[in-house]
This record gives C-alpha cells, structure tokens and sequence, in this order.
C-alpha cells in the first residue's frame, strides 16, 4: 500500500470533517457573507445598493426552496414549497422597495437603510426556513437579525474600540519589551 493510500485509508481528520461541513453548508455561509457584505459595502461607501438588495432575496429564495426541497414528498408539496417562497421572497423585495423609495431614503443615511433592509431580511429568512420547514434557513435569520445591533452597536463603537485596541497594543509591546529585556 502506497502512503497516499495508507493516509487516506483510516477514520476522517478533523480536516476532512471540518472540510465535508463546508461543503454541506456553504449555501447557508453564502447567504449570511452576502447579506453581511452588503451592510459592510453600503457602510464603507455610503451608497445605497438597492438592486443588490432586490437581486439577494431571491437568491435566498432559491436556497430556501432547495433547502426544503428534499423534504417535500409528492409534486403537489414541491409545487406548494416553490409558490409559497416565491410569493414570500415576493413580499420582501416589496418590504425593500419601500425602504428604498425616494421619501423614505432621503429620511434615512445609507447605513440605516442598510440596516433597515438587513432585518428585512432576516425576518424574511427566518419565516422562510419555518415555511419550508428548513431549520437552517431559520438559523440564518436568527444570525441575521442578531447581527443587526451587533453592528449598529459597533457603528458607534468604532472610536471606542479603535482606542481600546491601542491600549492593548501598547500594553502588549510593554510587556514583550520587558520580558526581552529580562531574557538578556
């Protein structure tokens, strides 16, 4: 037996295991770094991104029906699952473009239509992944809609935590200093 054979012949390494968990799940990764890409975008340029926004929910559509796809048993079900999310994923492009209309935009700065549109959207992916009976998706809304104090909060963090970071660096440099100091 050849040695790429021999380490490839016993159980899975945490490698693999941790590789074979990405694979399974990387639509849900996907939609949570898309969704969080463009709050970050939107906070970093300070334009609205209305057509991406508009263009995510379906995508997360489209997850959220191959993620109850599997489950559904006859043709009639898959047909349900399919109109359901499409009518569903329909009223949160609609909930978007409210957002996005030209009266509401100009009372609200980019980050906070962002945000606006973020828990939009996780609301539309938790009741998506309970319509569809995907727990997954559900789990995506809920880390959606966490994340929405999460950075709003860090929005008005940034100085504070810009400050505590050199504190610490500078705590740190002290301390690696003084320890190179004692080893001489």
């Amino acid at each position: 037996m050849n040695d790429f054979a021999r380490e490839n012949s016993g159980p899975p390494t945490h490698r693999a295991g941790l590789r074979s968990f990405l694979v399974r799940q990387w639509p849900y990764f996907a939609m949570l770094a898309l969704a969080l890409f463009g709050v970050a975008y939107t906070s970093v340029t300070r334009q609205g991104m209305t057509t991406y926004w508009v263009v995510l929910a379906p995508i997360f559509g489209l997850i959220s029906v191959a993620a109850g796809w599997s489950d559904a048993e006859s043709a009639e079900e898959r047909w349900r699952l399919a109109r359901t999310q499409a009518l569903h994923w329909g009223a949160v492009v609609a909930a978007m473009y409210l957002v996005f209309i030209g009266d509401v935009q100009r009372m609200m700065s980019t980050d906070v239509s962002a945000l606006t549109v973020l828990t939009v959207l996780a609301l539309g992916s938790f009741t998506a992944g309970v319509h569809a009976g995907a727990w997954r998706i559900s789990l995506v809304g809920v880390i959606l809609g966490l994340s929405v104090p999460a950075i709003a909060w860090f929005e008005e963090s940034t100085l504070l935590l810009l400050l505590v970071a050199i504190v610490l660096a500078a705590l740190a440099a002290l301390i690696f200093l003084r320890d190179k100091k004692n080893a001489r």
